[in-house]
């Protein structure tokens, strides 16, 4: 049974509001006196915004056997949506978080006014097209409904992936921010968009559905044996990293955490366990 605190959305909401109240503090709350960066408190637990599977996953396999060599003290949170992570971060109610892409963060950042900043790249969760009730792409037909992500950065993810399947054409060049507006040609086929994490269980209710990797899991699809088209990993833009509020980058306890992210055992563990469904995706830091 994982030890880690999982926090709902509803819950999470209620921790933010009251962690922003309390941040209204004068300067003499100890909380308005904390130290961030370089200058942070390495005996306190590194706290980290993660969703389930593989996120929180990763950072417990980090926790369990790769943290106490290094002596970092690692707090593991789990959210069950994609916003709240970043809410969470920016307000200090946790120091870091790891679900994300660039794409969606760059978007994130610009409607929200955030100042979130990637840190170090982990992993890739492969986009997929699942169906109960066709085998193959070409039992796809006209009049089939397919249902897709509604966030703006996986939804044109999810366009994308059907346009170089064949099953629909777009304008030229709305690459990866492609809304259903902008598709030229749908041959005939209807599409429901849904919060991505609620996708896996509408798949009995379309012809189809396109799942993020980590959802997918979740809802124990394997990627790489069960999809019906799966993003290609050369060249791929969605690695998922480890990011911080903009100024965290040097905390000693952020710096620990990218280097044992990016280890040898971390990269055997994601292989070993997702099989291919997850790929690591290690290399230089993510740009901001």
């Amino acid at each position: 049974m994982r030890k880690n605190i999982k926090i709902t959305a509803a819950a999470a909401a209620t921790a933010a509001l009251s962690f922003g109240l309390s941040a209204c503090g004068t300067s003499s709350d100890p909380a308005s006196k904390s130290e961030t960066g370089a200058n942070a408190d390495t005996s306190k637990a590194l706290v980290v915004a993660a969703s389930p599977t593989p996120h929180a996953d990763i950072l417990n396999f980090v926790k369990k056997n790769l943290a106490d060599k290094e002596g970092l003290k690692l707090e593991v949170k789990e959210f069950t949506d994609y916003v709240l992570p970043n809410t969470a971060t920016q307000n200090g109610q946790v120091d870091a978080n790891f679900f994300q892409h660039k794409p969606y963060l760059d978007d994130f950042n610009a409607k929200q006014k955030t100042t979130i900043v990637p840190v170090v790249n982990v992993h890739l969760e492969p986009l997929g097209l699942y169906s109960n009730k066709v085998k193959g792409l070409k039992d796809i037909k006209a009049g089939q409904t397919i249902a897709v992500p509604n966030d703006t950065t996986n939804g044109g993810r999810a366009l994308q992936l059907l346009a170089e399947n064949g099953l629909i054409t777009l304008k030229d060049g709305v690459g990866t921010s492609a809304k259903l507006s902008d598709i030229t040609d749908k041959k005939g086929l209807e599409f429901k968009e849904l919060e991505a994490a609620t996708v896996p269980r509408a798949l009995n209710d379309v012809d189809a559905a396109v799942i993020n990797g980590n959802y997918a899991i979740e809802a124990k699809l394997k990627p790489g044996k069960d999809s019906i088209a799966l993003e290609k990993a050369e060249g791929n833009p969605y690695a998922n990293f480890l990011a911080v509020k903009e100024g965290n980058e040097k905390d000693p306890r952020v710096e620990k955490l990218a280097k044992l992210l990016n280890s040898d055992e971390v990269k055997k563990f994601i292989e070993d366990t997702y099989q291919g469904s997850i790929v690591p995706a290690f290399g230089a830091p993510a740009k901001s």
